[in-house]
């Protein structure tokens, strides 16, 4: 009743993989061909090339009534959110409002085979919650691995069961070690999740405790309109997501993919959103894509969070209930888990549309969450404070890159607000050269700074959003207390798709070198890649691997190890 579909714990079948990847294609051309030099900078013309556009993929759904998988998040020690989505007809796609209500029973075993039970119950799905169902199992061993899986219970899909998932407790105590990946920014058009793929193997094997995913888990773009190189395959629905049932029917067509599904599968996730889980920068009362003709904000805000309570592993309690994501999780004496909303509450980016105010002190999280923020700071005795963060925290300056005419494509790819006419350096290092970051709130970013070395606290800030790889040294005092790790995006495009300069270009060299002159916090950066990083905490060091993605229109693509660096207490950066 319970039939998982992996011969052994940690490790689906080669077969298996094989057929679920074929499944998935129907069709697809991944190009291999140029299509003519790019003229974006005189200097890259003799060796540039694009790729030619791919025919879209078509989608194969799984058979009913588990065409979404199954996941897990939110872990405690004791407890863990479960979750799975039913679809008990042809009508119940998602966002439709269709289909009857269905009773599962889902089971908790120490193993694969879920023969060793610790907790087992009855759900019922609602088409009022798109038919997503969320199980707060509780009563667990804490930094235990537990496998799961539901089963219809009624109906005619009756008997049916569930992918197996795998999950894992957070632990207590002496806590020697925590593996995270780390990512963001999955746009369904740009590309294929082989990024996904290989984070589902390493949680499967049992070489990551947890995902931490920093936002833009959707993009709410309308078809053809932020592609990149592609699209590899379509949204749906076609049009930009303004309603309960644009968003919903988004998450379902993300949720049709087998590697998306596997990562969900292999370990659990915390999550928070960015931006365009709702609205291209959106802040407290607006975003920039989002328009009178389009309705009310705060009614189309609703609607996204709303659907992303429902598709997401998120313990629903602690955050829609009382209005809020931020929220914490502690591993032990080794680190806790801070996890900022950095939309929701924050004033208007001041840069757009005005100039810069002297003493400007817009805030980013908002009194509330900033008291809270503050307060979990206080009461934290762990040797680490990660806090989850979806947009750069450190300072980003671009010196020379903007008034050189062969990088300044670079240097507008990286900004919201970077002037239309060439200004010379010292005016353009007074501003902040995208001020949808923290840049933008750079008040309360010198506060929480401030707090942060008040407290003698060890910040990990974990970043995502601006689709490239970045690490930061944070200082207070002239003194190095932790440092920032941004991952590059799962598929969004990211600079070298932007400039359409071709990734590994020698210009990404030339500005990468005029980066790190700008910035003197900076160790590491890289415009042209994907894919999600790997932190490895332990009580002295913080380990950083950046894996890449060799080619993102290629559903197979390997993923590669890239740069690799360490932060160390009282040495920095190594």
């Amino acid at each position: 009743m319970y039939g998982c579909e992996r011969k052994e714990p940690g490790r689906p079948t080669d077969t298996a993989r094989h057929v679920s990847r074929r499944g998935f294609l129907r069709t697809v051309a991944v190009a291999t061909s140029a299509a003519g030099a790019v003229a974006m900078v005189p200097s890259a013309q003799s060796q540039s090339t694009q790729p030619a556009k791919p025919i879209p993929a078509e989608v194969e759904l799984a058979p009913l009534p588990f065409l979404h998988g199954v996941a897990s998040g939110d872990p405690l020690p004791d407890a863990v959110v479960i979750w799975t989505r039913i679809t008990p007809d042809d009508n119940a796609f998602p966002g439709s409002g269709g289909g009857a209500a269905t009773r599962v029973r889902w089971r908790v075993a120490r193993d694969a085979q879920l023969g060793d039970v610790v907790a087992e119950g009855e759900a019922e799905s609602h088409p009022e919650r798109d038919h997503t169902i969320h199980v707060d199992v509780r009563g667990l061993d804490a930094d235990t691995v537990y496998y799961y899986a539901f089963t219809v219970a009624d109906g005619p899909h009756e008997g049916a069961s569930s992918p197996l998932g795998r999950t894992k407790t957070a632990p207590t105590g002496h806590v020697d070690r925590q593996r995270w990946a780390v990512a963001s920014c999955a746009n369904w058009e740009s590309g294929f999740f082989a990024a996904y793929a290989d984070l589902a193997q390493r949680g499967w094997d049992g070489e990551l405790d947890l995902t931490v995913f920093l936002g833009d888990y959707i993009y709410e773009y309308a078809q053809y309109e932020y592609a990149g190189y592609g699209p590899v395959r379509l949204h749906h629905p076609a049009h930009e997501t303004l309603t309960l049932a644009d968003y919903r029917t988004r998450y379902g067509r993300y949720r049709t993919d087998p590697n998306l599904q596997d990562a969900h599968a292999a370990l659990p996730w915390v999550v928070v959103w960015d931006d365009h889980e709702i609205a291209n920068n959106n802040w407290r009362d607006g975003a920039d894509n989002h328009d009178a003709g389009e309705g009310d904000f705060h009614a189309r805000r609703d609607a996204a969070m709303r659907a992303y309570y429902e598709w997401m592993p998120v313990r629903l309690s602690a955050t829609s209930e009382q209005g809020h994501i931020y929220r914490s999780f502690v591993f032990g004496d080794l680190v806790e888990l801070t996890m900022m909303d950095l939309r929701t509450y924050r004033d208007k980016e001041f840069w757009r549309g005005g100039a810069r105010q002297t003493g400007d002190a817009r805030s980013m999280l908002g009194s509330e969450q900033y008291n809270w923020l503050e307060r979990t700071l206080e009461r934290s005795t762990a040797a680490w404070n990660a806090l989850g963060n979806s947009v750069m925290f450190s300072p980003l300056h671009v010196g020379a890159i903007y008034n050189n005419p062969a990088t300044r494509p670079v240097a507008k790819s990286l900004s919201s607000n970077i002037l239309s006419t060439q200004v010379p350096v010292p005016q353009l290092n007074e501003l902040p050269l995208n001020g949808d970051q923290w840049d933008g709130y750079d008040f309360e970013r010198r506060r929480l700074i401030n707090t942060l070395g008040r407290l003698g606290k060890r910040p990990i800030f974990l970043t995502g959003d601006i689709h490239s790889e970045w690490a930061h040294t944070i200082a207070h005092g002239g003194e190095e207390i932790g440092c920032e790790i941004v991952c590059s995006s799962i598929t969004a495009p990211n600079v070298a798709e932007a400039t359409k300069i071709p990734a590994g270009h020698p210009l990404f060299g030339v500005a990468h070198r005029y980066l790190h002159a700008a910035n003197p916090g900076l160790n590491h950066v890289g415009l042209d890649t994907h894919g999600y990083t790997v932190v490895d905490i332990t009580a002295e060091a913080v380990d950083v691997e950046f894996l890449r993605v060799a080619d993102i229109l290629d559903p197979d693509s390997p993923v590669r190890s890239g740069a690799a660096l360490t932060w160390r207490k009282g040495q920095g950066f190594g």
